[in-house]
């Protein structure tokens, strides 16, 4: 029997704050940086090879972001645990927040989820990293110039037998401000195929860029790195190298360092 995490009574950080200037221009999150379970939950009755996929964790992404974190000297937000817990980059009413089937794997320790234990994973693990946000995005808008957001995210090179062709995608809703650079600079590394909301649609109510950005008037990005290029040490270098100048031209962008509101594509007309 799975017991939760308070009837264990073993404590869990749920987050990961790594410090930075609250003057640097630049937010790094990183919804999906772990695969961990917490105490109390065992495997959730996943084998474990199942948490090395990328239903387990956004695979390499958290390289990236503390790298680029130390050389941007920016503040960085993650979660610890893994998605399949809770996924933090969904509304708390989303229907997939808790996901029992994910890419063809059943997750047992989710099957007979119900409301209380579906309100305490929302307490105990969902709301601290965006509680952990909204602190820090009101420090650093009380100290400087609103900071762009940059989320980091990472997507598998095959999906259900086909080849995905990009290097790097680029999500968003309805702002642009951001994300006009970050296309052009990515686009203009000649060895990259460059995807522009694929394979998903940057628009998405509730999550975690149109809880933060979105509905703050911050210029934000979400960029999906493919895992084989990140999956080791060297290859989340080579990519922080290629971030790192993109990132540092956004953050001196005035234009992305204002509060402007853009209406969400996910919202009714």
């Amino acid at each position: 029997m799975i017991k939760t995490a308070a009837e264990t009574g073993v404590a869990f950080q749920p987050t990961e704050y790594i410090p930075g200037d609250t003057d640097t221009g630049l937010l790094l999150l990183c919804d999906h940086a772990r695969n961990t379970v917490p105490p109390g939950y065992g495997d959730l009755g996943v084998p474990a090879e199942q948490f090395e996929r990328h239903i387990g964790y956004d695979i390499g992404a958290r390289a990236v972001t503390t790298e680029l974190a130390k050389r941007l000297k920016a503040p960085a937000c993650l979660t610890t645990y893994s998605r399949l817990l809770i996924d933090p980059n969904r509304g708390e009413d989303d229907p997939t927040l808790v996901m029992r089937l994910s890419d063809g794997a059943v997750v047992p320790g989710n099957a007979r989820v119900d409301a209380a234990e579906r309100a305490y994973r929302v307490d105990t693990f969902h709301k601290p990293y965006h509680e952990l946000i909204d602190r820090t995005l009101d420090v650093m808008i009380a100290k400087a110039p609103p900071p762009v957001i940059i989320s980091i995210h990472s997507f598998t090179p095959v999906w259900r037998g086909v080849p995905r062709p990009w290097h790097v995608t680029v999500l968003w809703d309805s702002d642009p401000r951001a994300v006009r650079p970050m296309l052009d600079g990515l686009r203009a590394q000649d060895d990259l195929v460059v995807g522009d909301n694929e394979p998903y649609d940057g628009a998405l109510k509730n999550d975690t860029m149109y809880r933060h950005a979105t509905s703050r008037g911050l210029a934000h990005v979400l960029l999906e790195l493919r895992q084989d290029l990140i999956a080791d040490e060297r290859g989340a270098l080579e990519w922080a190298d290629r971030l790192e100048p993109i990132l540092k031209d956004i953050a001196s962008n005035l234009d992305c360092r204002r509060i402007q509101r853009f209406k969400s594509r996910s919202d009714p007309e």
